[in-house]
């Protein structure tokens, strides 16, 4: 997807992971969106990249000017072949493109691709409760609160809470499913 300007949102591929890397070090180190405490190596990222995709699911990037900027990737939520049409998204985008909207880009477009797979269902599942912006963000796009684990992790010598939220894709649960 080109966007207005030098912004181009497309699928990842693996020279994209020393990026993708470095924007989700970013977030481990300084963040409370993920309950992850030590920043994984190159590797790791490229094999978690390498599970999604090599399961038929979008991994998304976003680039301003051919630097990438951000990144949004949707998985199972549980292995068991029940939750099949059940995706959980994850959305980080550089601390330097914070406030320019390309996490909700990136949202935008996943829901879109995954709606586009026969996903019928898509979660948020939130590190901390104060997470304001991905609160927001996934607000913004039709999710509502689907509840609130709390104390579910601790980072930050501190307790955080886990929220979730979910958003129909599709016809969501209103019929039965369409693909096996």
């Amino acid at each position: 997807m080109t966007l207005p300007g030098s912004t181009v949102i497309r699928p990842s591929a693996p020279a994209d992971v020393a990026a993708i890397t470095e924007i989700y070090r970013f977030h481990v180190l300084h963040g409370s969106g993920t309950f992850e405490i030590e920043a994984p190596e190159a590797t790791e990222i490229a094999r978690r990249r390498a599970d999604v995709t090599r399961n038929g699911l979008p991994w998304l990037v976003v680039e301003c000017a051919g630097v990438v900027k951000g990144y949004a990737y949707a998985n199972h939520f549980r292995p068991r072949p029940a939750y099949r049409f059940c995706l959980e998204d994850s959305v980080y985008v550089a601390s330097d493109a914070f406030g320019r909207s390309l996490g909700r880009l990136l949202l935008a477009e996943l829901l879109a691709r995954c709606e586009a797979l026969g996903a019928r269902q898509m979660l948020a599942v939130i590190g901390d409760s104060a997470n304001a912006g991905s609160i927001a963000l996934h607000r913004a796009l039709g999710f509502e609160a689907a509840g609130k684990i709390q104390g579910a992790g601790w980072k930050f010598d501190r307790w955080l809470d886990v929220v979730l939220m979910q958003r129909a894709l599709g016809m969501g649960s209103t019929t039965g499913a369409s693909v096996s």
